[in-house]
């Protein structure tokens, strides 16, 4: 039964209350919406398709983000160093464009709205992910918050961008010499080292950066790498020519084996790239050159490959079996039957 009182000047009150569901009150400006709220509760509830949408109405987007990023994200995404988390960016992305609405207002259109604004701005990968994470944060809403999304989560039902390509930029003969000789020639003296490294090993820069020498075993020519990118440890073999360059490191106090920061070691290497007069090459490509470098040897399985390169599933290193195709069909035309 639906009641509607008076409050104040200028405020009306409805309240319903109906067997089997929780009262439910809601203040207006005006009789005629309060009666029409009231007259659609009951209605709703006749019919047995009520939803509960105080908690979605009352809970902006922004205060489910600042819970998300203070409950949920610190203890279950890997923290990095420098304190910048891509999950950081991505909730404060999220939170200025779209924190000010309530999670009951957040439909599929004002979702469609900011992927394309940021698509604008950024490209398909950023927006995917940036998705992704919205995505989660209103599942979080509904299981850790136990808010009853009236719309649904309506990340699933938009279009997302495609996902980007895998990078395939490789240096020619030219430009890897090129770099090597600006490298060798930085100010940051472990630049030529980090990159030789990541050359011979494969790892990833930030499992190169958190490397310690206590997890370095020279005399069985591998490196312990506790802290990856899918969480799990990984024992990288040591190639010879990788044994030589950290014979030529010094024992940091702090442990590590490249002691820089992140954004020093970008810096260093993006400078040398511009002296080098080489364009579009990233500090990730250097593990795209090694592990095309282990594939184009012919000597190593795909499985093989995986436990040096730490990829989840062998799907992800399809782009590299073609060319170990290419290393055995110069063998079969050099030794033919």
């Amino acid at each position: 039964m639906a009641t509607i009182r008076k409050r104040g000047e200028f405020q009306w009150e409805a309240q319903v209350r109906r067997k089997g569901y929780p009262p439910q009150s809601k203040t207006f400006n005006t009789r005629a919406d309060a009666d029409l709220w009231a007259a659609t509760t009951e209605s709703e509830m006749g019919r047995g398709v009520f939803i509960d949408r105080s908690d979605a109405e009352r809970n902006t987007i922004g205060e489910i983000i600042d819970r998300f990023t203070s409950e949920f994200a610190p203890y279950h995404y890997k923290p990095r160093e420098d304190g910048k988390e891509a999950w950081r960016f991505q909730c404060d992305h999220l939170k200025n464009a779209l924190g000010k609405f309530s999670l009951a207002a957040l439909d599929q259109k004002l979702v469609a709205q900011y992927r394309d604004k940021r698509l604008c701005a950024v490209g398909d990968s950023t927006v995917r992910k940036e998705l992704f994470m919205l995505s989660k944060i209103l599942k979080f809403a509904e299981t850790e918050c136990a808010i009853v999304l009236p719309r649904g989560n309506p990340v699933e039902k938009i279009r997302k961008p495609s996902e980007s390509k895998s990078r395939d930029r490789r240096l020619i003969e030219e430009e890897w010499e090129g770099l090597v000789a600006e490298c060798r020639k930085s100010r940051n003296t472990y630049l030529w080292p980090a990159v030789q490294l990541a050359v011979e090993t494969g790892m990833r820069q930030g499992e190169l950066l958190g490397l310690s020498w206590r997890n370095v075993d020279k005399k069985r020519s591998i490196a312990f790498l506790k802290d990856t990118k899918n969480g799990e440890e990984r024992a990288v073999p040591l190639s010879p020519a990788a044994l030589a360059v950290l014979n030529t490191l010094p024992v940091s106090i702090r442990g590590k084996v490249i002691p820089v920061e992140r954004m020093t070691l970008f810096h260093a290497f993006r400078a040398a790239c511009a002296r080098a007069k080489i364009e579009d090459f990233t500090w990730h490509d250097l593990r795209h050159e090694a592990l095309s470098r282990l594939a184009e040897r012919g000597d190593m399985t795909v499985l093989e490959l995986a436990a040096v390169s730490g990829h989840k599933t062998l799907q992800m290193l399809k782009r590299y079996t073609h060319l170990q195709a290419e290393n055995l069909a110069a063998k079969l035309a050099v030794n033919p039957r």
